[in-house]
């Protein structure tokens, strides 16, 4: 069974269509790099996931709960994005003590994956205001991770965190992949996408150009990097090679 279903899913600003009839089956257990230019459509595709816009045509599922106007499915889903915003006057433990009461503190898995391994634990009494871009993040991490998600959304995650961060986020994502969690995730690192990937979801002016594992990609193109190998990729009919969703 499917964990997010996309079906023919469009969304309008205007004039403008930042989606085309979008359809993805997402299963549980893998992870879904969504790549593409800037102004590709992934954002878009993002929010309309998390519900923060509405799309304009077709329907998402998450967990066969179809997302509309009832937020409830939102527990759900872990998200961590690409500019963490929180109350400036709050402090680090105040704000997970806030969200464990929104969430329910029984799914916070004593104090959640990456905790330690980020350094918060030592943070809490710092306020929000006052963190840095990377101390940020990682807040954002251990909120997106802790509240043992079926669904968990990454953003460029490992944006503005140093190596040793940014490893010990790749290595809580393989870990939460083996509990049935499904994860998406964005990144214009090419090494990201290789060590993580499942499958890959391209996308261009709004639509889908290709959804297929990595050795799909390498093996219809012949070359055995996927800085390579996804150019390549998208010089062919992009039709032809559209895994069937």
């Amino acid at each position: 069974m499917e964990r997010v279903l996309f079906e023919q899913v469009g969304k309008q600003y205007g004039k403008l269509w930042a989606l085309r009839a979008f359809s993805a089956r997402f299963v549980p257990g893998e992870t879904v790099s969504v790549i593409g230019p800037n102004g590709s459509g992934k954002t878009t595709m993002i929010k309309c996931l998390l519900g923060l816009v509405h799309a304009t045509t077709g329907s998402i599922q998450v967990n066969g709960q179809r997302v509309g106007t009832d937020p409830a499915y939102r527990h759900q889903v872990g998200h961590m994005p690409q500019i963490s915003r929180f109350p400036n006057e709050l402090k680090i433990g105040q704000l997970i003590n806030l969200m464990d009461d929104i969430r329910g503190s029984e799914l916070a898995r004593n104090d959640g994956p990456l905790m330690k391994e980020l350094g918060v634990d030592r943070m809490m009494d710092k306020r929000l205001g006052t963190l840095s871009g990377g101390q940020r993040q990682k807040v954002s991490a251990v909120l997106a991770f802790r509240y043992a998600p079926s669904v968990l959304v990454l953003d460029e995650p490992t944006a503005g965190l140093d190596p040793v961060s940014a490893e010990s986020l790749l290595a809580a994502v393989r870990d939460i992949k083996r509990t049935g969690c499904t994860v998406l995730i964005t990144s214009h690192l090419m090494e990201e996408v290789e060590a993580l990937a499942d499958r890959i979801a391209y996308l261009q002016e709004g639509r889908l150009q290709f959804l297929l594992s990595p050795e799909e990609v390498i093996e219809t193109t012949g070359h055995n990097r996927l800085s390579k190998a996804i150019p390549a990729m998208l010089t062919r009919n992009p039709k032809a090679h559209v895994e069937s969703v």
